[in-house]
């Protein structure tokens, strides 16, 4: 931008002037969200926020001057035995974001497995109970879902994009404490920043968000808040060129 300066006479003539180019910084921003850690803090219990446009999120997040240029969503399938009907649900967010250019869905893995677990407090007997008159089991089978990648996925590629010079500025969405020493690394060894964007407040007598060790590597923080989850949804209905419309799964109200 270029502003002009002149100096006029009363009778209007330019006596002199001069002129000053301005440019202003943009921040690129890069956005990092942690899936499974997001879906698990915030929208589980919030199903109505399920039908998420995360470009649409980070553009309603970001500060002033900065434009998000990518958002990487690191996640995983999930597994048919835990719910039949959540590959469908997940299939159906999937093409919803494929429909915004900026973002990249990177897929870790999923694994579901049955094993026995001991128990930390057995139950103990009750004498003369009908409800449990038998020595408690020490082991329980249970089933356990694991997902496996997301998380070293996000901080290999955080790391190499800040080395790259992809971003000035990276959002990091996520409370989980094993990204602190690639976020570190950004931070100290780059002249990048990195802001945690916390999927929820902390809530009372619960663990601290976002964790201390998180906070002590960034450089701010963002908590997400409804208004901003809210004005990011997808229409109910996303019309695709040469492809049958995606539409928002019926529980997700």
């Amino acid at each position: 931008m270029i502003a002009c300066y002149r100096s006029k006479s009363r009778k209007g003539e330019i006596l002199s002037g001069f002129c000053v180019s301005a440019v202003w910084a943009v921040m690129r921003a890069i956005f990092y969200i942690d899936g499974f850690n997001f879906y698990y803090l915030r929208t589980r219990g919030q199903p109505q926020f399920k039908w998420l446009n995360m470009k649409a999120l980070a553009d309603n997040i970001v500060r002033a001057g900065t434009v998000v240029h990518k958002v990487k969503y690191y996640t995983a399938p999930v597994s048919v035995k835990i719910d039949p009907g959540a590959p469908a649900r997940q299939q159906a967010l999937f093409s919803a974001l494929r429909t915004v250019p900026e973002i990249e869905i990177c897929q870790g893995r999923f694994l579901y497995s049955e094993k026995w677990a001991r128990l930390v407090h057995p139950p103990k007997a009750k004498p003369n109970s009908y409800v449990w008159s038998l020595p408690g089991p020490d082991v329980v089978y249970v089933t356990k879902t694991e997902e496996k990648g997301s998380d070293v996925n996000l901080g290999v590629h955080l790391v190499r994009d800040a080395f790259l010079d992809l971003f000035d500025v990276a959002y990091v969405i996520t409370n989980d404490t094993d990204l602190v020493e690639p976020i570190r690394i950004v931070t100290q060894e780059t002249s990048k920043q990195v802001c945690i964007v916390a999927p929820c407040r902390p809530r009372r007598g619960g663990a601290p968000i976002p964790a201390p060790s998180l906070l002590n590597v960034s450089s701010f923080v963002h908590y997400i808040d409804d208004r901003e989850l809210a004005n990011s949804q997808f229409p109910p209905v996303i019309n695709r060129a040469g492809k049958a419309p995606v539409t928002k799964p019926a529980t997700w109200v």
